[in-house]
């Protein structure tokens, strides 16, 4: 399950991954960003607050995971990543190379911070010492 949280005032998407994700998330997250990318409005930044990655439920998860990034990426601006997990910088780099959005870690705990620099408002260096 994924948790999910829209602040329309900046057009930021919190997401917190709960439990295995499943195909029916990736169902969920479409339903809340497609109707804001219909209207011409692009997500100013995703934050993805997850202490620790749960997986996929299946294979099909994993796919329907990387479709919905591969048809929505353009259509988003920063992705903050607040975690501590080790692979976040790995993730990072790979991920990179495959979408459109800048891509910033934050320690966990810190997703006000992601907030304020999706927005502009601070942070603009890695927080990370």
């Amino acid at each position: 399950m994924i948790d999910q949280q829209w602040d329309s005032d900046n057009s930021i998407l919190t997401i917190r991954p709960e439990s295995p994700l499943s195909t029916g998330d990736f169902a969920a997250l479409a339903h809340t960003v497609d109707p804001k990318i219909e209207h011409g409005d692009d997500l100013a930044g995703l934050i993805i607050d997850a202490p620790r990655f749960p997986g996929w439920d299946s294979f099909g998860a994993m796919v329907t995971h990387l479709r919905f990034v591969h048809d929505h990426h353009q259509h988003v601006k920063k992705v903050a990543v607040v975690t501590d997990s080790p692979m976040a910088g790995i993730a990072q780099h790979l991920v990179a190379h495959f979408i459109a959005a800048e891509i910033r870690p934050f320690p966990e705990g810190r997703v006000e911070d992601a907030s304020a620099w999706i927005t502009g408002g601070g942070q603009a260096e890695d927080p990370r010492p």
